[in-house]
């Protein structure tokens, strides 16, 4: 015979369990905040920007820009985000700050992007230091638009602003409050499912609709469950009705 739940019955279990469901949620956010702050290193984010415009000469300039100009601009960003990682920049970068890396280990480090159909480029860098994080944006967007005269034979890149990590910088990661919530989620799907896999397995008898389900008739009677102290009240209740039985018919027959 095919077993099935109804949701009064889940929550009915839910309910009877509720205390080992709290106790997963709280063990998963409590060993997810002892690895959020003391496991996971705190890493920091800053960008620098720029901005890709196409040589023009004085009457080009008095024209006023061409969408065609800019449309070269964004296409030609492409290739600049390619040279950007390249290392012919991230060499000098790091011999600029004296990081001892190596230009794909710099390249891991930073992220290039810039907004659909946009000539502005971001330059992201990640470490595990604010300053350094930092230094790298704006040394490698310098570095790059000093270079790419010699690299495009084309001189237009200029910087629209650059990183700074000012006095009491906030990690990028670990995120302390998406992780203490992933952790609550987490305990709490694992809190319910042990409960309800609990609750499977348990096949003991506990009241008269599971005989009623399990053998499939009616239950006609039930035999309640009298504690010592209530047998012995019945006991004497018993006693003193037999005496007083006795009695009666002693006197019966007397008379």
């Amino acid at each position: 015979m095919e077993e099935t739940i109804s949701l009064k019955e889940i929550m009915s279990v839910l309910k009877k369990r509720w205390q080992l469901i709290v106790g997963f949620v709280v063990g998963a956010i409590l060993l997810s905040s002892i690895a959020t702050f003391f496991f996971m290193t705190p890493t920091y984010q800053y960008s620098s920007e720029f901005i890709v415009n196409q040589e023009r000469n004085n009457d080009q300039q008095q024209a006023g820009y061409d969408i065609n100009e800019i449309r070269s601009s964004v296409e030609l960003i492409n290739t600049y985000n390619v040279i950007i990682k390249s290392p012919a920049i991230l060499e000098e970068v790091n011999s600029e700050l004296d990081l001892n890396l190596s230009a794909d280990q710099l390249a891991e480090k930073i992220t290039v992007s810039n907004a659909e159909q946009s000539q502005v480029v971001t330059v992201a860098a990640t470490d595990e230091s604010a300053e350094t994080a930092a230094n790298l944006a704006n040394a490698t967007v310098k570095t790059f638009e000093a270079k790419i005269p010699d690299l495009m034979n084309v001189d237009n890149v200029n910087i629209l602003s650059e990183a700074e990590a000012g006095i009491n910088p906030s990690p990028v990661s670990p995120n302390a409050p998406l992780n203490l919530a992933i952790a609550a989620v987490v305990g709490l799907m694992l809190g319910v499912g042990v409960a309800l896999l609990l609750e499977y397995l348990d096949t003991t008898v506990k009241n008269t609709d599971d005989l009623e389900e399990e053998f499939g008739m009616a239950v006609l009677g039930s035999i309640s469950t009298i504690s010592p102290g209530e047998a012995s009240k019945q006991e004497r209740r018993n006693t003193n009705t037999r005496s007083v039985a006795s009695r009666q018919r002693r006197e019966n027959v007397g008379s």
